[in-house]
């Protein structure tokens, strides 16, 4: 009876479409139930952002099968924004894949059937329970022979709080603060009003470029980057020596915009309280140092939602969150995003049979995810699950070495670059690994 019930997928992102794919292709029955009201969701609030990626490094290939059954073509050149990724390539394959996709599905817990955690017999030979709550209407519950949580961590940034939780006063301040890298082509609230950026990574560095250039069309807007770290050291990246150069010129450009006035910067700043007066923010460092801002953007990456998995026998890095046998692969003070060796089934394997994070999450709160790594995964665990053992233990990703990551990628919707990297800031933008040209 198990191997009539479908595999759930959580989430109906770009990896979550692609285990879909890969399941339909052998075959396996399988429902995704994504949150939204749309296929990649998450993306479509950063669509107007460039990827840093060409075409042929954002298109899984089981799901390009699937597709091109269809009529379909493949993208062939180009660097996409978020909205073209969606139009062109993963709302396709969400109507491809039709009605196995439950949208306004929201997972909030999973289990086994009439085991918790505590309990050992026959726990394996149960089947999942997988609790959904839908936008609209009372909750129900699913029986799963496996899941595949591809959910993200987009639903959960990191808070301003220096020591991991929401400053004092942060939540109080939330209309003044956003956690995501603003569409500033739209300059209401940021031009000609002050805002300080909290974070150190290429998202915080997207960010400020973009503001330094309102600042050099209008003085009256100003800029305060506020990094925890007390030495400038890395902050401008490798410049001449990165081996994607419009990353490393993404940190020369930020230092010239520092150079030159157009930003201020702020170190060792770790912000320990927030308040409000009147219609600004004030961030109080532990050292009592205090920054006045009308606008706060808060980039210090993301966490995984671990609370729906809470029954759940999983066998994570007490630091970085992330399986066990990967994290010290995953280690950002470690590795690149080109130096991580590719992950498969054993690798993300838990205590908990057939239940596997794939995807962004995977990688915990390690800001070095590509996408490529993550299709690679979800065609190794499918593998699994259909018991092709050879398959899933193969390697069929190669990766190139990129030196030192700390975000993504990005262009604007004009073309301009925005920041450099290779590395998905836990699912904020996902996967870069070639540069795209910067503009003359």
């Amino acid at each position: 009876m198990a191997e009539e019930l479908p595999v759930v997928v959580i989430g109906a992102g770009p990896h979550g479409l692609a285990a879909a794919s890969h399941l339909t292709e052998r075959r396996m029955p399988v429902i995704v139930l994504e949150a939204g009201r749309m296929p990649a969701a998450a993306v479509s609030e950063w669509g107007h952002v460039r990827l840093f990626s060409e075409w042929s490094e954002l298109v899984d290939a089981a799901s390009a099968r699937l597709l091109q059954s269809t009529g379909w073509s493949a993208p062939t050149t180009g660097f996409p924004t978020g909205e073209q990724w969606i139009e062109r390539y993963l709302a396709p394959l969400a109507r491809v894949l039709g009605e196995r996709i439950v949208y306004g599905a929201r997972v909030t817990g999973v289990s086994r059937r009439g085991r918790d955690r505590l309990v050992d017999a026959g726990r394996g030979e149960q089947p999942f329970t997988v609790h959904v709550q839908p936008a609209d209407g009372e909750a129900y519950r699913l029986s799963a022979r496996a899941v595949i949580d591809a959910s993200g961590t987009w639903s959960t940034p990191n808070p301003a709080g220096a020591d991991g939780l929401p400053a004092l006063g942060e939540p109080e301040a939330g209309p003044l603060l956003s956690y995501r890298i603003p569409d500033f082509r739209d300059r209401v609230g940021f031009e000609g009003a002050h805002t300080v950026v909290v974070g150190s990574g290429h998202s915080a560095v997207t960010a400020v470029l973009a503001l330094a250039r309102m600042a050099r069309r209008d003085p009256g807007t100003t800029v305060t980057w506020a990094l925890r770290r007390a030495t400038t050291a890395t902050t401008f990246g490798g410049g001449d020596v990165d081996e994607l150069p419009a990353r490393g010129a993404l940190g020369m450009r930020a230092k010239e915009a520092v150079d030159a006035g157009l930003v201020s910067l702020v170190t060792g700043f770790r912000t320990e309280r927030i308040a409000r007066d009147g219609d600004r923010a004030v961030l109080v460092a532990e050292d009592g140092r205090a920054l006045a801002a009308d606008r706060v953007v808060v980039l210090t990456g993301f966490r995984p939602d671990l609370s729906f998995l809470s029954e759940l026998r999983l066998d994570l890095d007490p630091t970085l969150q992330a399986p066990v046998r990967i994290a010290a692969e995953v280690d950002p003070n470690v590795h690149s995003c080109g130096s991580v060796t590719a992950t498969g089934a054993a690798d993300l394997a838990h205590p908990e049979p057939d239940f596997y994070v794939v995807g962004a999450k995977s990688y915990g709160r390690a800001p070095t995810f590509l996408a490529l790594t993550g299709y690679e995964q979800v065609r190794s665990v499918v593998a699994e699950l259909a018991g092709d053992h050879e398959a899933a233990r193969r390697v069929e990703l190669s990766l190139p070495d990129t030196g030192v990551c700390g975000g993504a990628g990005l262009f604007d919707a004009a073309g301009a670059p925005l920041a450099g990297g290779c590395c998905v800031p836990s699912a904020q933008l996902l996967s870069l690994s070639q540069p795209a040209p910067a503009p003359a």
